[in-house]
């Protein structure tokens, strides 16, 4: 299946940026497309027909694995002849239940489900007959309702990595709940990393520090402006986030703030905005972008679905210095949320509306990026060229 680009009328959005961060100011409207973008930078669309595309991994022969969670597929995507269009989609997996999380790792692809880790060993050499999973482990910590999909990935330390979301708006978690965990490759020895953490649905290593960041999502209730999603980093095991108790590291819970102070949680390198729904990003280490881009954090804000004024649905970079964020500014604007700035119906009435919601953001070997958009069923190619 050859992938064509669309071409639709151009929409241009002014960009805020958040108080206190100054970015570069180089957005610009690419003709004919939506998108706006920074000079230089190309968006195209790299595979449609992924349904509710979400959470990607690359396979070492150059296969986009892509997770669903509305869904309940796994999708291989794949481009042999290079020209950056996807030739073939094709589903390797079904029945599943919110299969979101996938990771790869000597070939053998890892799905996390609501309650399992599944294998499908050597993956790439059976895309069309693919071979029975091999349940890693099952009985995973599942809070039953509300955040039960996982996020997966490999540390440096060859752990994985899994997320396991609150079971409610606000609430004390069960053990185990409200984490990110980390086992071995075979399933065993698991154990917290790291708690207080409502739901995150992303992480990656710093390129330089190793140290492990990630987003969370801010619960509702409050209003539209607090709490914040946040940018975190678990510098070392064993540091406490603030869920339930205090929310973007200054905000203490209304009914569980009492029982333990904002002052002893770890607050967030980056308050990314309340509502925004931040997801998947990835510390950018390729040499296809400037370079200032270089270890910058790319992350897909999902947006909004209950805030009266949407926010989020775009794409965004935080420029970092060590654990300090010195800028953040977006990056793909403009096509997901038509009239976001121009007095759309917020709440589910602006999710309803979107074109697409951007969801996880993957480096391709070239060293540009995908990003997977659950809505619209596609994946875009960010690229560069001066």
């Amino acid at each position: 299946m050859i992938i064509s680009k669309t071409s639709i009328t151009a929409v241009l959005l002014c960009a805020v940026l958040t108080p206190g961060l100054t970015g570069s100011g180089r957005l610009h409207a690419q003709q004919p497309d939506p998108w706006v973008v920074p000079t230089g930078f190309r968006v195209a669309v790299f595979a449609d027909s992924v349904d509710n595309a979400r959470s990607m991994a690359l396979g070492p022969q150059g296969t986009v694995f892509v997770g669903s969670r509305t869904s309940d597929k796994v999708h291989a995507v794949i481009d042999r002849d290079g020209d950056y269009e996807a030739d073939r989609v094709l589903v390797i997996a079904s029945g599943l239940d919110q299969p979101n999380g996938i990771a790869v790792r000597n070939g053998a692809l890892y799905v996390a489900t609501a309650s399992k880790i599944l294998r499908f060993d050597d993956i790439e050499q059976h895309l069309d007959s693919p071979p029975a999973p091999v349940t890693v482990r099952d009985s995973l910590p599942n809070p039953d309702r509300a955040h039960t999909w996982k996020f997966i990935a490999f540390g440096p330390d060859e752990l994985l990595y899994m997320s396991v979301g609150a079971p409610c708006n606000v609430c004390l978690s069960p053990p185990m709940v409200s984490t990110i965990l980390r086992m071995k490759p075979d399933g065993s020895d698991l154990e917290v990393f790291a708690e207080g953490v409502r739901n995150s649905v992303g992480f990656d290593w710093h390129p330089t520090s190793g140290e492990l960041w990630f987003t969370d999502n801010g619960r509702d209730a409050l209003g539209d402006d607090v709490p914040s999603d946040e940018l975190n980093v678990a510098w070392r095991p064993g540091l406490h986030f603030g869920f339930p108790f205090c929310h973007q590291g200054d905000v203490s819970d209304p009914e569980f703030g009492e029982q333990r102070a904002c002052s002893t949680t770890e607050p967030p390198v980056l308050k990314l905005g309340a509502h925004v729904a931040a997801l998947g990003f990835t510390f950018y280490t390729g040499d296809m972008f400037p370079a200032d881009y270089k270890n910058a954090v790319i992350v897909a804000q999902h947006g909004s679905w209950n805030r009266s004024v949407p926010s989020g649905y775009r794409v965004m970079v935080a420029r970092t210095d060590g654990r300090r964020v010195t800028s953040y500014e977006p990056f793909l604007d403009g096509g997901f949320l038509p009239n976001r700035d121009s007095g759309a119906p917020g709440g589910w009435e602006a999710t309803r509306a979107a074109d697409g919601r951007p969801v996880d953001v993957l480096q391709m070997p070239d060293g540009s990026v995908l990003i997977s958009d659950d809505t619209g069923n596609r994946l875009l190619r960010v690229s560069y060229r001066p």
